[in-house]
């Protein structure tokens, strides 16, 4: 009884010791001898070459191995990844560290798969005011809520914008496919040129006013780009010329307004020129009148008085 348990128990922890080792250990490197070693005779060792048989090839390097992805299912809309109900595979840190502890994901059972596709099936079954977007119909909302549709007149005088024509300069614009349906004019037809908008609403639920722009007619072929060219060459030439002129003209008045100071002044110092001249002549004249004064007292005649003996 006792020989029979150890022989169960040793058979027991014989076999887990087999299945680990069977389990390939994690951060390791299997490699084997690129050159097989050739058999020997029983009993003696192995013929090895010295240099030969230790060239080794790698088999697997379990350190650097691709790490497996983590499959989820999004409980809700995570923007880059995706919209609730979608599977996704993501790094196992993501989805450990990020998306399963903030509720943003679970594991992807059957269950939950079976529950989130009962749920999508009630969504688009049911009544308009329960639906949801989904991820991609948001993202359209997201771009249609920046965008402007401008479109170019043809030079037919019949031309005139209608759903259908709305539709198609979508498609060829902006890329988005909006069926008429799901669009709406201000009126309709739409025939001067001008800034309008219009409605689109996406899967029924919610509805973003884009602006719309009818621009003048524009030629695409090469004959009318060169011709553009010519005339905006010609604009350009133009505006340089009176910015020329208009330099030029500043100019002349800098050089007007320069001569008439200088002509100002000069006036000034004539003047005074004239002024001290006249000064120093009426200096000059009235030093002639006191030197002559001077003179006449000096040689004046003796008085009539009797001379004394």
């Amino acid at each position: 009884m006792w020989s029979s348990g150890r022989r169960v128990l040793h058979d027991a922890l014989a076999a887990s010791v087999r299945s680990l080792s069977l389990t390939p250990a994690q951060n390791t490197v299997v490699v084997e001898r690129w050159w097989k070693v050739p058999l020997s005779k029983i009993g003696s060792p192995p013929r090895l070459h010295p240099r030969r048989h230790r060239i080794y090839k790698v088999v697997e390097d379990t350190k650097r191995a691709p790490s497996e992805k983590m499959e989820l299912i999004l409980t809700q809309t995570v923007p880059k990844l995706g919209g609730r109900g979608d599977t996704v595979f993501v790094k196992k840190s993501i989805g450990r560290n990020k998306l399963l502890p903030q509720g943003l994901a679970v594991y992807s059972s059957p269950e939950n798969k079976q529950m989130f596709e009962e749920e999508l099936r009630l969504l688009r079954e049911g009544r308009p005011e329960d639906r949801i977007q989904t991820r991609t119909a948001q993202m359209t909302l997201d771009f249609l809520k920046r965008s402007k549709l401008q479109i170019n007149k043809m030079p037919s005088e019949e031309f005139q914008l209608t759903k259908e024509v709305v539709c198609r300069q979508f498609l060829k614009k902006l890329g988005v496919v909006v069926p008429p349906h799901a669009l709406t004019l201000p009126f309709e037809p739409i025939k001067e040129l001008g800034d309008y908008w219009c409605e689109v609403t996406v899967n029924g639920i919610n509805t973003v006013r884009v602006p719309m722009s009818l621009m003048p007619y524009e030629d695409p072929s090469a004959s009318y780009q060169r011709q553009m060219k010519r005339q905006k060459q010609q604009q350009e030439a133009a505006a340089a010329q009176t910015a020329a002129a208009a330099e030029a003209d500043e100019v002349l008045m800098e050089a007007v307004s320069d001569a008439a100071v200088e002509a100002e002044a000069g006036k000034d110092s004539v003047i005074q020129a004239g002024q001290d001249s006249a000064s120093a002549e009426a200096s000059a004249a009235q030093e002639t009148i006191s030197d002559t004064q001077t003179t006449q007292d000096t040689t004046a005649p003796p008085s009539d008085s009797p001379k004394k003996d």
